[in-house]
């Protein structure tokens, strides 16, 4: 985790997942889902197998995306923090109410 907090070029007390682009976190769910699904579908109930499986499927999005000519997850630059952008959207609704 330290690796990505660097890579994006967070501070200290910045969280990843605040940084985290639609991209990365499409690539993130997608890779969530076919793992639930497959485990679903298997009736996968052991952790040796779980974790196989997810790793198999996280293989398999991230050579996706390779394939597709994408970015890697971790190498996408991140993202506005979602606390900034949050209190901005508040900020202008404010400003809004205020015009009418």
């Amino acid at each position: 985790m330290r690796d990505i907090h660097a890579r994006k070029r967070l501070k200290g007390e910045e969280h990843v997942l605040d940084h985290v682009g639609s991209t990365e976190l499409a690539a993130n769910l997608f890779r969530a889902t076919q793992t639930e699904e497959k485990l679903r579908r298997e009736n996968v109930r052991n952790k040796v197998n779980a974790n196989r499986i997810h790793n198999d499927v996280g293989c398999k999005v991230r050579r996706t995306i390779h394939e597709l000519g994408g970015t890697m997850p971790e190498n996408l630059p991140g993202a506005e923090s979602i606390k900034k952008v949050a209190d901005r959207e508040k900020r202008r609704l404010k400003a809004e109410r205020k015009s009418f």
